[in-house]
């Protein structure tokens, strides 16, 4: 994940298009966690992707419009953007290793 704190002229577009079709190609693998709710009624064949810059322009493939249940993946969000702010010293707090507890822990 960057972080960027001015908007750029870089081309999104393409990147995101090329990452979607290489996606496209490996269709089937994993499949939605089947003992949570929200996740179990997920359509596994959709697959969505979108930029955003600061000054509000916004690129996306496939179902990127579609709303979507983002359950654990905020974690990785959270740790991005705690991880930009505190650098390494953030490794002293929040181990690297899986723990074994469950995930809602």
């Amino acid at each position: 994940m960057v972080i960027m704190t001015t908007t750029s002229s870089y081309a999104f577009q393409p990147v995101l298009e090329r990452i979607a079709e290489e996606i496209g190609r490996t269709p089937g693998r994993g499949r939605p966690a089947d003992y949570i709710p929200a996740l179990a009624a997920c359509d596994p064949r959709r697959f969505g992707m979108a930029v955003a810059e600061l000054d509000g322009t916004v690129y996306g493939v496939g179902d990127w419009r579609e709303p979507f249940s983002t359950q654990s993946l905020t974690k990785v969000f959270t740790l991005a953007l705690d991880l930009a702010r505190e650098g390494d010293e953030l490794w002293e707090h929040v181990g690297r290793e899986p723990s074994g507890n469950p995930f809602n822990s």
